[in-house]
């Protein structure tokens, strides 16, 4: 595909499905014409029968404020970028979402945020050093994307965003982890030791948060995966 004004080609992305998912809902013609896509034929081989839920929920992924904007005003939810901080949440995404939302007379109790955050944890000393290697790696590794360069310098990271670029340009992948502080782990990363992830994870996302998957970047042994899922669904029937 061309590149070309992605968030307007999504916003007739999500209204192209949208037509579709109509047209195969109340037995319709298909007939979708705009500036990208243009769909007109819909054989009834195609067309499964009309069910009683409607159409699938639909999630869009963003980081600016142009495809957030996107997601607010034509999805059903937000899927937030690993490469988020709580500051990047309350003072960029959360405000953008509501005037999205505004537009289209909804609110946030419609509209779900759903992220797979940066958990570091494990069992011991060892597991917990990997644990935060590997994560610094995959925060470098997203911090170096010209894309995401924003997130670093909402919080006065633009040396590390500069030298993070840099390596990534001249093969030095080895070296970037090295960029990434304790400081920076901690707005990306929950750093909690496994019985410990539940509140942790819900200290920092509870009322901004719908949805979280565990986003873990290394070899996390399965019964501390258990563990830290046992802690969150304790933490969470706390909470209530």
């Amino acid at each position: 595909m061309p590149w070309s004004a992605p968030a307007r080609r999504m916003r007739e992305y999500v209204a192209a499905l949208r037509a579709i998912w109509d047209s195969w809902q109340f037995s319709e013609p298909l007939d979708f014409a705009g500036e990208f896509y243009k769909h007109t034929l819909m054989p009834p081989f195609f067309r499964p029968e009309p069910n009683d839920y409607g159409g699938p929920k639909l999630m869009l992924a963003a980081v600016g404020a142009e495809m957030t904007k996107t997601a607010a005003e034509t999805a059903d939810g937000l899927l937030v970028h690993p490469f988020t901080t709580r500051r990047w949440l309350d003072e960029h995404t959360l405000p953008v979402v509501r005037e999205g939302l505004l537009a289209r007379s909804a609110d946030l109790s419609s509209f779900e945020l759903s992220c797979a955050v940066f958990v570091v944890t494990g069992r011991d000393d060892e597991e917990m050093a990997a644990a935060i290697r590997g994560t610094k790696k995959q925060i470098a590794f997203y911090g170096s994307t010209p894309a995401y360069r924003r997130v670093l310098e909402l919080h006065g990271w633009d040396d590390a965003y500069e030298r993070l670029h840099e390596l990534s340009q001249t093969g030095g992948w080895q070296q970037m982890a090295d960029v990434i502080n304790d400081e920076m782990l901690d707005a990306f990363a929950v750093v909690a030791p496994a019985d410990g992830v539940g509140p942790a994870l819900l200290g920092r996302f509870a009322g901004v948060l719908d949805r979280v998957s565990l986003y873990t970047p290394y070899k996390l042994d399965p019964d501390a995966r258990s563990s830290a899922v046992d802690s969150i669904r304790a933490a969470a029937r706390v909470k209530g």
